[in-house]
């Protein structure tokens, strides 16, 4: 991104730009409503300023925020901003008072005006903004913002290449697949070029199922032009003619930026016929699913382009044998946009991050217990601690981190005494873990690991398509002792049940979902198994989550006799005199913890 560019982007044509992110996470937080209270502003005020809407930057504990420029100041970014602080904030910085705010490092003058830069925040400074550079910067339904910051570039170099010329640069950049398992990205390309066929597919899988993971429908949101490019890079080194992009229909914004990037995409002789004056022709069509976690892995994914999202046997993989019987190449939306990134700036600036058999970067969604939730951009090998505790922020005061989930439902836990380890394919593998899409949920000592198996397994059966018997019965059978250990009704002998089944899953079932649903079941055998134990050996569970194995009492030196929490009790368990101390039968309570929640003198406890 040329300097030019930025200025242009960031401060618009009049005295100030009000830039306001509008992605799903953004609006769910409110951020319609302070761009309306901008509007407001601008009218009432008469003020010379423009509304520069833009993606998000994956900073999602600062949202809703916004980020001010005038023609005399820096780059001003606001955090958590209600409607009503918008007057406020606005009248502030136009005074020159920049309190309560970050400054870009983008600079137009040597004034200290006395405010932290975003880029010193360890949150901002550890990334490395590869992929995702122009997320929150530019306007994602702009394609001109986009060219302007070097977007189609990178589709005009590989179209001058041969086909084989663009495939050994992808060889060179040492790229692998960002959506799961990491397969070399060439590797895929090189067997679908060379495939003889009169007809060839390009997909871009943008289904991205997994709880608490939203990397890829940030960047497609924020930079959708980049995943166009990327994908008309793809389908030239192979051969294709037709391309798809898979979104899931409850992503809307997502599916409808896609489409307009591939309408504009179009108008600008990125997408038709003869595309840029070459001989090569090629057209996208946004295909927006009915929504499945099983059509994460490829051949659903195909086959719910054709009408039923089941997975087939492989081999034939869809690289010789995909959409309709036709040589496919599939890759997710973060792949394709290091693509378009690599060819836009080269592959020396992309092989300078990474490891020996992982280069780039790698976007992570961390969520669950840490101060700074988000999508952070990282060079492939950041260990888990320095994500977790440098850039997320670690735990909330008073909590400990005990472990992550790593690589979504069918990853594994792995504890807080090996976070030490590199985020890399390899390393992540022998330690019961898989890297996936790239989410990392952070689990703290309020959490119970045997009741977090218990989550994903549920998650997992019933996304399960049910057509091969290891992953339809066997996660069943897992599901259902892993309930029976929860309520206090195990036995020691289902601990080997559980290992020896979550191996024979892993290695019979069909597709990629079963053969890792046993992950989180396994690698919380493997560190925690004192857990396991403590449920069925003692009936406790010493985090006080599973229902059946807590009990909810009434300190009577706390009670003050309210009676809210008799109000909200849905089983009538609790009693007492208004002004005397309430209790609690036990033997009516449902363990639903809606008193805990209620009490407003911290009078009840679970033991």
């Amino acid at each position: 991104m040329s300097k030019y560019s930025l200025h242009e982007i960031i401060y618009g044509h009049h005295d100030l730009r009000v830039h306001v992110p509008i992605s799903s996470c953004t609006l769910a937080t409110g951020a319609q409503e302070v761009y309306r209270a901008i509007e407001d502003y601008i009218k009432r005020t008469g003020v010379s300023a423009e509304i520069h809407r833009v993606g998000c930057m994956g900073l999602c504990f600062l949202d809703p925020w916004i980020m001010i420029a005038g023609k005399n100041l820096p780059p001003a970014i606001y955090a958590n901003v209600k409607p009503l602080d918008v007057e406020k904030i606005l009248d502030r910085y136009l005074s020159e008072d920049l309190s309560g705010a970050y400054a870009l490092r983008f600079r137009i003058d040597d004034k200290d005006y006395g405010i932290p830069l975003l880029d010193d925040k360890p949150e901002w400074k550890y990334q490395v903004r590869f992929v995702s550079r122009n997320c929150g910067i530019i306007d994602p339904e702009s394609i001109d913002e986009y060219i302007r910051t070097g977007g189609y570039e990178g589709l005009r170099k590989a179209l001058k290449m041969k086909p084989e010329e663009v495939i050994e640069v992808v060889r060179k950049s040492g790229l692998r697949g960002r959506g799961g398992a990491g397969f070399p990205t060439w590797l895929k390309w090189k067997i679908t070029y060379e495939q003889k066929s009169d007809e060839k597919y390009v997909i871009c899988n943008g289904d991205e199922g997994d709880p608490g993971a939203f990397m890829n429908r940030l960047l497609a949101e924020s930079d959708p032009h980049r995943v166009v490019e990327g994908l008309i890079i793809a389908a030239y080194a192979v051969g294709a003619t037709k391309g798809y992009i898979f979104v899931r229909a409850e992503k809307p914004l997502m599916a409808d930026r896609l489409e307009k990037a591939v309408v504009e995409a179009r108008k600008k002789g990125f997408l038709g016929e003869k595309i840029l004056g070459t001989s090569f022709n090629f057209d996208i069509e946004v295909y927006r699913s009915a929504g499945a976690f099983v059509c994460g892995e490829e051949t659903a994914l195909i086959a719910a382009i054709e009408g039923r999202a089941r997975p087939r046997q492989r081999p034939p993989y869809p690289a010789v044998s995909g959409l309709w019987g036709k040589p496919t190449l599939v890759n997710n939306v973060e792949t394709l946009a290091h693509v378009a990134t690599i060819f836009q700036v080269g592959v020396e600036e992309f092989t300078k991050y990474g490891t020996e058999k992982s280069k780039g970067t790698k976007m992570f969604c961390v969520t669950g217990a840490v101060k700074r939730t988000g999508v952070y951009e990282v060079p492939v090998g950041t260990t888990i601690k320095k994500l977790v505790y440098e850039l997320a922020g670690g735990p909330i005061e008073g909590r400990k981190v005990k472990a992550v989930q790593v690589g979504g439902p069918s990853g594994g836990c792995i504890p807080f005494n090996l976070f030490d380890l590199e985020l890399d394919y390899e390393t992540l593998q022998a330690y019961g873990a898989i890297m996936g899409s790239g989410g990392l949920v952070v689990i703290d000592d309020s959490g119970c690991m045997v009741n977090v198996a218990k989550y994903f397994t549920d998650f997992t059966l019933a996304e399960s398509c049910g057509k091969c018997l290891p992953c339809r019965v066997g996660m069943k059978i897992m599901n259902d002792i892993l309930g029976r250990i929860v309520n206090g009704e195990g036995d020691v002998s289902d601990i080997e049940v559980l290992r020896d089944l979550g191996v024979s899953i892993i290695k019979t079932s069909l597709c990629g979902l079963g053969g890792s649903a046993p992950n989180p079941v396994l690698s919380t055998l493997r560190y925690f198994d004192n857990e396991y134990r403590e449920h069925i050996e003692n009936r406790k569970c010493p985090a006080k989550v599973c229902p059946k194995l807590v009990t909810y009492v009434i300190i009577n030196e706390k009670c003050r006799g309210c009676g809210v929490c008799a109000r909200q009790c849905p089983a009538n368990a609790i009693t007492g005199a208004a002004g005397k101390p309430h209790y609690i039968d036990s033997s009516k309570c449902v363990r639903c913890g809606a008193c805990l929640i209620s009490c407003p003198f911290g009078a009840i406890e679970k033991t």
